[in-house]
């Protein structure tokens, strides 16, 4: 049996892809995109047809697009094979697919349009929106906790991941002759305690260990110490009669501020006041959370089935349309705006930045990770002057983090990942994560558990 890394290895955390090889079978588990920095556009392909065309399967631990954006590609290759996913990662992929080709669509036209006058040939996108929509046939339900066979001697036993609505981490039983060997994929693991999603799942054994380590060189802030500060800087804002933007993630994030938003409403530490969802892919998602209630944490569970989820946040109201995020602007507050995008780079929330950032009442709540160069980060910064679309914007708003809503497990909850699977002994191996934060990892493993792991480069095979 042989193990290829196509992705997600080598320091890089994106482009999570394992080819599995038996001597009956291909599996692939995950195909996601590279993200970032330019460079990795290239490495955003799959290995040559002649190995693709063998493909038994597709196993997804949930619908990050670094987890599954490669996906389409494989229609290109005439994979018409099964995909195998939680149902609620299932319909959030086919939402993150859709959106990310559109906007592949759209920068590929601009991209073109530059081309064309510097006398260059055009480009094509990586894949098109038809192209997703031919996925859709090949996606079957994988049930949590329960060994669901995939191909021929391979079978797959998926348990909560805990990171975001579907996740799983996946066991996989391969039987080849009179051999048995048990393989697990971490995926992204999330935060043990933290709200809305239940918590990981626990391993007991495994010959082989891929493991994510995102974050395996630090720990998160308490979510409920940044969540008090957040409040206080909120009802503050909303005092003044000022406007909230937050940059947000459609998927994962919007849901879980939500939630705590609510939270807050029922135990009266905010009063209640205008909140606007204006991003059409946040609405579309928020509606199947809504849908796969199976992954709530019972807590949430129980205010769903109550009607207190609803009833504390009726002050919410939805943007899908352009004309409704128009009319926003001249909407005065107080009020709350969660938009997209998640680190200030495109989308509906550059508007409300430009209208908004001069005014001393307003607030900008972070709630996401920005990297360097963005936007978002020089607001973080402290920036008195910042360019939204090409134009100088003058910074008299005040900008506040509300960290500890990562949807990945710090350091802390790593080891206790591992550490159930201690005793069995597993070969090792650490992915999804940069080179300090693996070497990091890899030392503390060592020293509490005994057990060395190995930090695969990129591509790499690995033989069992």
């Amino acid at each position: 049996m042989k193990i290829t890394l196509l992705g997600a290895s080598g320091g890089e955390v994106t482009g999570s892809a394992y080819l599995l090889q038996t001597a009956r079978a291909r599996v692939f588990v995950d195909c996601g995109l590279f993200q970032g920095a330019r460079k990795l556009e290239n490495f955003n392909r799959l290995p040559q047809r002649e190995r693709l065309s063998r493909l038994d399967a597709v196993v997804l631990t949930h619908c990050h697009l670094d987890h599954t954006g490669r996906l389409p590609l494989l229609i290109r290759f005439g994979y018409s094979g099964p995909i195998f996913a939680t149902p609620a990662t299932i319909d959030l992929t086919r939402l993150i697919l859709r959106d990310a080709a559109r906007l592949q669509g759209e920068g590929v036209k601009r991209q073109n349009r530059r081309r064309a006058e510097q006398g260059k040939p055009p480009i094509e996108p990586l894949y098109t929106v038809r192209q997703v929509e031919q996925l859709t046939g090949l996606f079957r339900k994988l049930r949590y906790n329960f060994p669901t066979e995939v191909a021929p001697g391979i079978s797959v036993r998926a348990v909560e991941a805990g990171h975001v609505l579907g996740s799983a981490s996946l066991e996989v039983t391969v039987d080849e002759g009179d051999k048995r060997r048990v393989i697990v994929f971490s995926g992204d693991i999330g935060p043990r305690g933290a709200p809305l999603h239940r918590d990981p799942t626990p391993f007991r054994k495994a010959d082989l260990v891929f493991m994510e380590s995102t974050y395996g060189d630090r720990d998160h802030r308490s979510l409920q110490e940044t969540a008090v500060e957040a409040r206080e800087a909120i009802r503050d804002c909303v005092e003044g009669g000022g406007k909230v933007l937050v940059p947000v993630f459609a998927i994962g994030r919007t849901q879980l501020l939500l939630y705590l938003l609510a939270g807050a409403f029922k135990r009266k530490t905010l009063k209640p006041f205008p909140i606007f969802v204006d991003s059409p892919m946040a609405i579309e998602a928020t509606s199947i959370y809504k849908k796969h209630m199976e992954g709530f944490d019972e807590e949430a569970l129980a205010m769903m089935r109550s009607g207190e989820m609803s009833a504390n946040l009726r002050t919410v109201r939805a943007c899908p349309r352009a004309s409704d995020s128009r009319a926003l602007m001249t909407r005065r507050g107080p009020l709350m705006i969660l938009a997209g995008a998640g680190m200030c780079t495109g989308g509906r929330i550059l508007h409300h930045l430009r209208a908004n950032l001069p005014d001393e009442r307003t607030l900008v709540l972070m709630v996401g990770y920005q990297s360097r160069g963005s936007l978002g980060r020089s607001l973080i910064d402290g920036a008195k002057s910042v360019r939204v679309f090409g134009q100088p914007v003058a910074v008299r708003a005040k900008t506040h983090t509300f960290g500890g809503l990562s949807g990945h497990a710090g350091q802390r909850d790593l080891l206790a990942w591992i550490g159930s699977l201690a005793r069995a002994r597993p070969r090792i191996l650490l992915t999804h994560g940069e080179d300090n934060a693996r070497r990091t990892l890899k030392g503390l493993i060592k020293d509490r558990f005994g057990l060395t792991c190995e930090l695969p480069g990129y591509p790499a095979t690995i033989e069992v």
